[in-house]
């Protein structure tokens, strides 16, 4: 999924200087954002708070939307360098195409993951027919240093690991939990879960010390080590934690995100992340230019244009602001 934001503004993320080493509540309320032509998202990073969450750099949560009478998302062609998309659907299908020539639909449930590498262009859309409903979560995943030049791939993983207790069900959609395996490639020390609650019920899920975590609010209502998270919200959760209590006030669905603190310095801007604002201005010139990036064929549109790069140099701030 693209920031169709544009008024894109660079910032420099990563680095453990804003990382506390001890469990904290914060709670990030979104920025409302249009997407295409017909959807709206809720930008829960970047974030005035907080910039990242281990190697998690963006989430936007959308829906649930009707669009029974509407064309849905509708995102046209756009450049991706640096990073992984992971689309999460709870309602609805997405049809994904890019320059590598992938088609596929993504329904609920299902992991799409895009490694951009160096550097990759995709579209995004509601099929035609489409389901009423749209319901999801969009989130990007900073690749390191060592990684971040990959050939660019594409996967669909339908069947994903699941962790049980009662009243819970935490489907693994990235990196590792309570010992069950995401099939996603990734290339930092992360986890990203799918959470289930069933209404009344109460669990604990087992947490990594050394990780930074956050929980995103997708419905219902729901308690996070006793902090009330309405959808829409995320609760920032910092690291030193074993585990995290969980209790849900009606059947709700979370996402739990974490990793090891991403230690570089990154720069991201519109759909890119790189080291330098000249390495994003190279990029953005090359997606303007028709180069390197290739080619999405099948979008029934034009491809998007970029954002004027701002005026100002970029400035480090790091992770928090």
């Amino acid at each position: 999924m693209s920031n169709l934001d544009r008024q894109a503004t660079l910032s420099v993320c990563g680095g453990r200087g804003f990382v506390p080493g001890e469990p904290v509540h914060e709670l990030l309320s979104p920025r409302h954002v249009r997407l295409g032509e017909s959807t709206r998202v809720r930008r829960l990073l970047p974030n005035l708070g907080r910039r990242m969450v281990g190697g998690w750099a963006f989430i936007d949560h959308y829906g649930p939307d009707d669009i029974a009478d509407e064309p849905g998302m509708q995102v046209p062609p756009h450049p991706h360098m640096g990073l992984q998309t992971v689309s999460w659907l709870h309602e609805g299908e997405v049809l994904h195409r890019d320059s590598l020539g992938s088609l596929r639909t993504i329904r609920p449930r299902e992991l799409g993951l895009m490694t951009s590498g160096r550097a990759i262009s995709h579209s995004e859309e509601s099929p035609r027919p489409h389901a009423r409903y749209l319901h999801g979560a969009q989130l990007w995943v900073a690749l390191p240093e060592a990684h971040r030049n990959v050939d660019p791939h594409f996967e669909h993983h339908p069947n994903l690991p699941v962790v049980t207790a009662t009243g819970l069900t935490a489907t693994v959609v990235l990196g590792e939990l309570d010992g069950a395996l995401s099939p996603g490639t990734a290339y930092t020390p992360i986890v990203g879960a799918d959470l289930t609650l069933a209404r009344g019920a109460t669990a604990s899920l087992p947490l990594h010390p050394d990780f930074e975590y956050a929980v995103l609010s997708m419905s219902g209502e729901a308690r996070v080590d006793g902090v009330p998270v309405l959808p829409g919200s995320m609760l920032y959760l910092g690291c030193g934690r074993t585990e995290l209590p969980l209790r849900a006030e009606s059947d709700a669905g979370l996402m739990l995100l974490g990793g090891e603190p991403f230690e570089e310095e990154i720069v991201m801007w519109w759909n890119f992340i790189g080291r330098t604002g000249e390495e994003i201005a190279q990029a953005r010139e090359a997606w303007m230019t028709g180069d390197r990036f290739g080619s999405v064929h099948g979008y029934d549109g034009v491809r998007l244009r970029a954002p004027e790069l701002p005026p100002v140099p970029l400035k480090p701030r790091g992770r928090v602001r």
